[in-house]
Order: structure tokens, then sequence, then C-alpha cells
């Protein structure tokens, strides 16, 4: 059941990239963001809200943990991939997004001090190399001038974020019921997002209403928000955020397909060498070869 609650996680996550790159010119990326959140909120609140009252002091003994969540996974992920949507293509964002399980496992062995086998070491590098190709559009050149695309850029920090957010729930407060956990985080996200969404209008993006807009901002509410993350938190929980992580790696297919299908976008050699990197890097890193036993 977990696993396909991951599948279906990169199937809704790699629409969200699609969609906000076909509309990031109606849809400013904070004006994105924020009516994201208030959707889900809603749409949350319905179901959920009752458990949030009855575990308020459960919420208030964590509030750290629940505040610190939100900033990552609400406020701080979904914005630098609506900025970076500006100036990049949902191809490179996904694939970029894709080093995800290996800063998972950077930052659990940082952070919880989880250790890094060598096997997974070179399986970091092998990736990394992969996302800087890609930053890079090829050229290695470019990194020592650092002449990055600044759309890629903001891709990686988003992961980064992703990463730490998803490591972070080994810590999830024991019996906390989902929705409670959801909403919290979404009112610390929506806490965060409402003065730059206002510093966003306040410099003349405002968001063009129509049903293009509406339907894309219910999309990422109801699928890449609300049952996105409720998967994502349930299989990373069950399964723990380093056997969860590779399943990112299916964004770069879905997103590949949804994009060169809807957005016309061109499928290069440079993609496809990236992709065999990235993948070949979560493969070393996560996947382990067991000893035969002896007769």
């Amino acid at each position: 059941m977990p696993y396909i609650l991951l599948i279906l996680t990169a199937l809704f996550w790699s629409g969200n990239f699609v969609i906000s790159r076909g509309m990031h010119t109606d849809i400013p990326p904070f004006a994105l963001s924020f009516w994201r959140w208030v959707v889900a909120f809603l749409i949350l609140a319905c179901f959920g809200l009752h458990h949030l009252l009855a575990e308020r002091e459960k919420v208030l003994r964590h509030r750290n943990f629940l505040i610190v969540q939100g900033m990552l996974g609400v406020a701080g992920f979904n914005s630098f991939i609506y900025m970076a949507m500006q100036t990049t293509t949902a191809i490179n964002a996904a694939l970029v997004n894709s080093s995800t399980p290996i800063l998972i496992v950077v930052i659990s062995w940082i952070m919880y001090r989880e250790r890094l086998r060598f096997r997974q070491g070179l399986g970091v590098m092998t990736s990394l190399c992969g996302v800087m190709l890609i930053i890079s559009r090829g050229d290695i050149v470019t990194l020592w001038n650092l002449q990055f695309n600044l759309g890629d850029v903001l891709v990686f920090i988003a992961a980064i974020l992703w990463a730490q957010y998803s490591a972070n729930l080994r810590r999830y407060p024991v019996g906390l019921h989902p929705l409670t956990y959801q909403i919290a985080i979404v009112i610390v996200g929506l806490t965060f997002l409402l003065p730059l969404y206002l510093l966003e209008i306040a410099a003349g993006k405002t968001l063009v209403v129509t049903p293009a807009t509406v339907i894309s901002i219910f999309y990422v509410a109801i699928f890449a928000s609300v049952l996105a993350f409720i998967f994502w938190n349930r299989a990373v929980t069950m399964l723990g955020a380093n056997i969860a992580g590779p399943f990112i790696h299916l964004m770069p297919v879905f997103s590949t397909v949804l994009a060169v299908v809807f957005l016309d976008e061109n499928l290069t050699r440079i993609h496809i060498l990236a992709i065999l990197l990235i993948f070949g890097g979560i493969f070393m890193t996560t996947f382990r070869v067991g000893k035969k036993k002896k007769a």
C-alpha cells in the first residue's frame, strides 16, 4: 500500500511542475503558493478541524517541530519551485528535483548520524553529477564561471528544503492524527506566505482570474497539496525517508511525458544522460544486494 501511495504522489507532483510552468505568465509564484494552500486548508478543515481541536494540547507540545515543517514543506519548498518555474522548464525542474533522495541520505547522515557507506557516497556524487549536468546545460565550463540558470538553482534549493522536511518526519509525534499534522503545518505555511503574497501584489504582479487559472489552483490544492502530502507523510512514516525517497525519481519520467505532450518541451540527449546519472546514483545509494546464504 505505501508504494502505491508513493507512485501516486510522484504523479501528482509531476502535474504540479507542469501546471506551474504552463501557467507561469498568468499566476505569479506566491499567488499560486498562497491560494493553493488556502484552498487546501479549507478542504482539510472540513474533514480534520475537529481532530486539531481535540489534539490542540499535543500540537502545542510539538509546536517547534510543526513550525519547522510548515516553513520547510508548505511555505519554503513550494515557493521556490514556483519561482523557479518563471525561468526553467518542467523537465529540468523535475530532473534537478530528483536529486532529493540523495539529499535525504546526506541530511539524515548529518542531522541524525545515519552511517553513509562508501557505495552510498559514490551514489551521492554520481547523482549530483547528473544535477550539475542539468544546471550547466551540458557545458561544465559554465559551472566554473558560475553561469547558472536561476530557475535550476532555485529548484535545487527547494529540493534541499524538501529533503530536510522528509528527514525530519522521523521525529513525527507519536499518535498525532495525520489531518491534525497537515492542518497545523498549513496554518504555519500560510502565516509565512501571506506577507510574501502581499509584497508580490504591491510589486504589481497579480493573479489573472480565468477558468484555466482556477482549475490549475484547484488541481494543485487537491492533488499536489492535500492528497500528495498525506500520501507522502503516511508512506515515509511507514517505510522511512531513505526508502521512500527514491520514488521521487519517478517524477522526471512523469514530468517529461506531461511536458512533452502539453508544453511542447524538447527531450535532449543531455536530459537522457542526466536521467541515467541520477538514476544510477539513486540505485547505488538506496538499494543493496543481499549476500547469498550458504547452504
